[in-house]
């Protein structure tokens, strides 16, 4: 392991076998050390051998003095958060927050539910979510209710957007609902289970009476809108479910069929109620929604909106 120079955060997940949240979280609390270099953060090989070392089973060896992890006293040393989503938003969001010189946001680009059931274990500090329930028609809130349970949160909208089928130039096999995806001609590119996509695909097969096995390309799996998209626009599907703004970014026609609300969660505690009262101040102001606007194809009229707040 010592033979190579730095690792990111995604080959340390594989070697330890853990969640990337994990690792954020311990980044987060000091007791894993990383560099940046531009906007990725590394993890330089000693400092992950120290670190295993020192967790191994009846091992006490301390740190050297020349390699102590660091010690954060000083009430003016930075915070790091993490906030999970992969919608490049949420950039955006983590340009401004860092401007608040207590905060360090760091990103993990972990799907909806997957973030949310970090955040019930306790990783993760900004949790966005676009889960739909085809019950009640409603975003997030009943997932939140359900997972969340004991936990004080502020859920709070960060904007609304179209969600719908990716689709080749001039939508050749002319997809345009739900019940399409059954045909025998067409076969879909997937999302992973845990994403706000895969959710949104699986509640509208349940309500619709469509059993995913008679879906073609159902079990083929991608991890972002990104390259749900671009697997379309090679032809490696026919349909994928995503957000508007990752079809125009691969040149590829989009079919929407639903105004997403995408939201962010937050627990409610002492340590958190200044980064609240922060990402409040953010997401309200002119600045922040002026440069949403200026990329196109999101709706910034209810950013900021407090959708629901526990006592």
């Amino acid at each position: 392991m010592s033979k190579e120079l730095s690792y990111t955060i995604e080959e340390v997940s594989q070697l330890l076998k853990v969640s990337k949240l994990t690792l954020y979280d311990l980044v987060k609390k000091g007791e894993l050390p990383v560099f940046r270099v531009g906007r990725q953060m590394r993890i330089d090989a000693n400092d992950l051998e120290i670190y295993i070392n020192k967790h191994k089973t009846n091992q006490h060896t301390p740190f050297p003095p020349s390699v102590a992890l660091p010690q954060r006293n000083d009430s003016k040393d930075i915070n790091n958060i993490v906030i999970s989503g992969q919608d490049l938003i949420l950039d955006i969001l983590g340009k401004h927050i860092e401007k608040d010189t207590a905060f360090k946001p760091l990103r993990s680009f972990t799907g909806s539910l997957n973030s949310l059931i970090s955040m019930y274990n306790g990783e993760g500090d900004i949790v966005s979510l676009h889960l739909f329930d085809g019950d009640t028609g409603v975003y997030n809130l009943p997932y939140i209710k359900k997972i969340l349970v004991g936990f004080p949160f502020i859920l709070i909208n960060l904007l609304t957007r179209k969600a719908g089928f990716y689709v080749k130039r001039g939508n050749p096999l002319h997809l345009t609902s739900w019940t399409d995806l059954i045909r025998e001609d067409v076969k879909i590119i997937n999302r992973e289970k845990g994403s706000g996509a895969r959710v949104l695909l699986d509640e509208q097969l349940r309500i619709n009476e469509i059993p995913a096995r008679n879906i073609h390309g159902y079990e083929h799996e991608e991890t972002s809108h990104l390259s749900v998209a671009s697997a379309v626009s090679t032809g490696i599907a026919d349909v994928g479910v995503g957000i508007e703004k990752a079809a125009k970014i691969v040149g590829i026609d989009f079919v929407p069929l639903i105004t997403e609300q995408y939201d962010l969660v937050i627990l409610k505690s002492p340590k958190t109620e200044r980064l609240i009262n922060t990402v409040k101040e953010i997401l309200s102001s002119h600045q922040f929604q002026s440069e949403v606007n200026s990329l196109g194809d999101y709706d910034t009229s209810q950013t900021g909106k407090i959708i629901y707040e526990t006592d």
